[in-house]
């Protein structure tokens, strides 16, 4: 295992800063975040085309790059502290992550080049309203068989469920869990969008009646799918979070430089010292679960359960600190709209929940392990 960064993969890691700089301004950011869509067309467009973002770890073979996770971890780092809004997420992590582990070949080919191009919008399904994580939350039933299946039921907390062309369904067959693909424009489908907490990260309720799918993979294999590719979900977010707190970390610590309290700047007190340390350490922490968690999913080697369900707790954690301590030492300014810093305190609380909260996987982490 290597614990630096390559030279290749710091340039890119340059770029990708300077373009979300440039695209994911704070202005871009609260401007995107009001919109029902939630994303730049044109952004969207140049990240696929110019940038080849979408297709960074697809396969050559179906239009990709064919990089690493660890590749994909860092563009997502990027992503987190930029506060990108647009269906990255779910589209180049969630579902195609769920296309290239699937098994199926046919599948790949039909729907990976069009996500790898950036003009196919993608999204996993698999979370009911009772807002289970894992497979016992899978009630929707699929009925038929052959090109004849049809979907009835609901699915909530689905990451840009409102606006995907692709929407990948986890639902029970006779044989068990399976996946399968829907269209976004499908007879049948109701998509309703969410009030959610964190505006920049949007998501939606879909209603499926007697709507047409097409089976992914083997019938009843479903949830050994999903959930090898929901451990790499966990690890890619956790690379988010750290990109997330290390910025609230640098927002936190310039202000307790150029605030100046009682004449002399405020980080010369010990108790905003002391919360900058503290900070620092979790910040830095979390680097080392997340990054380890990317070289565990480049490998897909036998770590990777236990690994990716210990960087997400600790970075869910982490980050979370971190974006309330940057509010505190903020002070008045850091409560008020006009500041981001809640912004990434409401990133880092929805992000915390999202695939399972610190608890849930801690569970996870000590039944994998054997204890």
């Amino acid at each position: 295992m290597n614990f630096a960064f390559t030279e290749e993969q710091e340039e890119l890691r340059n770029t990708v800063r300077a373009f979300l700089e440039n695209k994911s301004s704070e202005e871009a950011v609260r401007e995107q975040m009001e919109t029902d869509k939630g994303y730049d067309d044109a952004v969207w467009s140049q990240m696929g085309e110019q940038m080849g973002l979408q297709g960074l770890a697809i396969p050559e073979e179906f239009g990709g790059s064919g990089y690493s996770f660890v590749e994909l971890g860092i563009v997502l780092e990027e992503m987190g502290r930029a506060l990108l809004c647009a269906p990255f997420f779910s589209t180049a992590v969630l579902a195609a992550n769920t296309l290239i582990h699937c098994g199926d070949d046919a599948a790949k080919q039909e729907h990976l080049p069009g996500i790898a191009a950036g003009t196919t919008i993608a999204t996993v399904a698999y979370v009911e309203p009772s807002g289970k994580w894992d497979e016992s939350g899978i009630t929707m039933e699929a009925s038929g068989s052959g090109s004849d299946i049809t979907l009835s039921g609901t699915k909530s907390f689905v990451i840009d469920g409102h606006i995907a062309d692709l929407i990948i369904v986890a639902a029970k067959s006779g044989a068990g869990t399976s996946l399968y693909a829907v269209a976004g424009d499908a007879s049948g489908l109701t998509k309703t969008q969410l009030s959610t907490m964190d505006q920049t990260r949007k998501q939606a309720k879909l209603d499926f009646d007697n709507t047409p799918a097409t089976l992914i993979g083997e019938d009843g294999k479903g949830w050994e799918i999903l959930s090898g590719v929901l451990d790499l979900v966990a690890v890619g977010l956790a690379a988010e979070q750290v990109g997330g707190a290390q910025m609230v970390l640098e927002q936190a610590v310039e202000y307790a430089k150029v605030r100046v309290q009682f004449g002399r700047p405020i980080g010369s007190f010990q108790a905003i010292k002391h919360k900058c340390a503290d900070m620092l350490l979790e910040v830095e922490s979390a680097k080392s679960a997340a990054y380890y968690g990317l070289w565990c999913a480049a490998e897909m080697n036998d770590e990777l359960a236990s690994t990716a369900s210990l960087a997400k707790a600790y970075c869910s954690e982490a980050y979370f600190h971190a974006a309330a301590e940057n509010i505190q030492i903020h002070g008045g300014i850091g409560f008020t709209w006009e500041h981001p810093a809640h912004l990434y305190f409401k990133r880092a609380k929805s992000s915390e929940l999202m695939f399972g909260d610190p608890t849930y996987h801690r569970e996870q982490l000590a039944t994998r392990i054997g204890i």
